[in-house]
């Protein structure tokens, strides 16, 4: 039954208790498992990106595993859909004007609030599409086979992600899983493939995080 009046992502992170207050049922026991969840994803235009310096690749094939990251900014307690937007354009800015990149070198980012937006130009349509990947520029020698996924703060030891953060990782990840036909266990960190501290904590949490997409596909 589709409800006009509840938001993706309102869906997301209302849990099971929103969910029966919303008039919803709740998933029981012997519940098969739900259809996955599309989430809200602002594109660029949405967060007023600039345009890329250059041509933007599609490469004519599907990924085959997720890579986690940090973005190793303030960890805010600003949760709204506007600082969102703000930090995308701040890590535009920094790998455009910085690093002397393309674009924004992830393909997803995800806001301590749980808002996610696109990163680089394209990744939001061929995510959509279930076919095609953007050469991205998030992890030395993977930018061609894998989705890297940022979320905004910085998860150093002692740090912890918000709940509503948390939920949206599990649930795009679960998406791009089933878009792309990735197994669940072939979602990384930045640290299983360089000499880095990214993305701090979540990489511990990377088991939980592939048990909790596991769960929500089908």
């Amino acid at each position: 039954m589709h409800h006009p009046h509840l938001s993706r992502r309102g869906l997301l992170i209302a849990g099971a208790t929103g969910l029966a207050a919303a008039g919803l049922p709740a998933a029981g026991a012997a519940a098969a498992a739900p259809a996955v969840v599309e989430p809200d994803i602002d594109g660029t235009q949405e967060w007023n990106a600039r345009p890329p310096n250059g041509t933007v690749r599609v490469l004519s094939k599907r990924p085959d595993k997720i890579i986690v990251h940090h973005t190793v900014s303030a960890n805010t307690s600003d949760f709204s859909r506007a600082q969102a937007h703000a930090h995308a354009r701040w890590v535009q800015d920094l790998h455009l004007d910085r690093n002397g990149w393309l674009d924004t070198g992830y393909h997803f980012v995800n806001s301590r609030g749980g808002w996610l937006t696109e990163g680089r130009h394209r990744s939001l349509s061929t995510l959509q599409a279930g076919w095609g990947l953007v050469m991205a520029a998030h992890t030395s020698g993977q930018n061609d086979r894998a989705v890297g996924i940022a979320n905004e703060g910085s998860y150093h030891d002692g740090a912890v992600p918000p709940a509503a953060q948390w939920e949206v990782l599990v649930t795009l990840c679960a998406y791009v899983c089933e878009q792309y036909g990735v197994a669940p266990h072939r979602i990384y960190g930045h640290q299983d493939f360089g000499d880095t501290l990214c993305p701090g904590v979540l990489q511990d949490m990377l088991p939980r995080l592939r048990q909790e997409v596991a769960d929500q596909l089908p």
